[in-house]
């Protein structure tokens, strides 16, 4: 476990303002997310719920207190409008939602990923159940085959979003299982790229799903991540009975759903 927290929280709140603040100047002119750095941008609430957040870990037996003093964390600003202006949200047809994710790029890139890992899928498609077809068509509508694994960390992504208040229990238990996952694994969290969401690897798991599905100890592993997609799938197709319910409990959209399976059913073509 990592040790337990010893500043005082009048002491804490100094140096999450001074470090910001610090921040701003070093990232000044970056690409990339959006982060609140100025200190007249750390309003009170946040500062109390994130002392809050800080003390629930504690209890928890994680010293956030000291991940949230590393000069690499960082709130990010606007979390609440990435979560409410999402492509499953704002997308009223699955031709139009089809465009947003490149599909057709997906399309043309999918046989050869099939190729290129058919053992692997073979082996998750013979262990668990699952047609391989649909494993591939998941990574890579969730990362486009293992080439786009998010520009965010899941520690900053998650303690922005309670700072915020959106989705804060939510976010509250997926911070802990983060938490536990990188413990367990003497992981350091800051090295971890994720979605705005906190979603990690090809596979796209937000901790929680790692900590009861991931097959495996490296998650830079296609192997392991296919597995890890098949895992998951079996897990949800034994409840739901279907292996189209089981992927919409991969994300439950109806238009992910229907875009999953039906660049699985164009890529099972491809091999007739």
């Amino acid at each position: 476990m990592i040790k337990k927290v010893t500043i005082s929280n009048v002491l804490f709140a100094s140096i999450l303002v001074f470090a910001l603040t610090l921040n701003v100047n070093s990232l000044q002119g970056q690409s990339g997310p959006e982060f609140v750095f100025a200190s007249d941008n750390i309003d009170p609430e946040r500062i109390k719920n994130l002392e809050s957040l800080v003390d629930q870990m504690n209890r928890k037996g994680y010293d956030l207190r000291t991940l949230m003093e590393d000069p690499r964390f960082e709130l990010y600003d606007g979390m609440t409008q990435r979560f409410t202006r999402s492509a499953e949200r704002k997308t009223p047809s699955l031709d139009e939602y089809k465009v947003i994710l490149g599909y057709d790029v997906k399309k043309q890139n999918i046989r050869n990923f099939i190729e290129e890992n058919r053992e692997q899928l073979n082996q998750a498609e013979k262990e668990y159940d699952i047609p391989k077809y649909v494993i591939a068509a998941i990574i890579g509508v969730e990362s486009d085959f293992g080439k786009n694994t998010g520009k965010y960390n899941p520690l900053n992504a998650y303690v922005s979003m309670i700072a915020e208040n959106y989705r804060a229990e939510f976010a509250t238990a997926q911070l802990e299982e983060l938490l536990k996952f990188t413990a367990d694994r003497e992981m350091d969290v800051f090295e971890l790229n994720s979605s705005y969401a906190g979603a990690m690897t090809f596979a796209q798991f937000i901790p929680y799903s790692l900590n009861r599905w991931w097959v495996g100890n490296d998650l830079t592993s296609m192997e392991n991540n296919i597995l890890s997609v098949a895992n998951y799938l079996a897990h949800f197709k034994n409840i739901t009975g279907s292996v189209e319910r089981a992927v919409y409990r991969y994300n439950p959209s109806q238009l992910y759903t229907n875009a999953v399976l039906s660049l699985a059913s164009d890529a099972e073509k491809m091999f007739e």
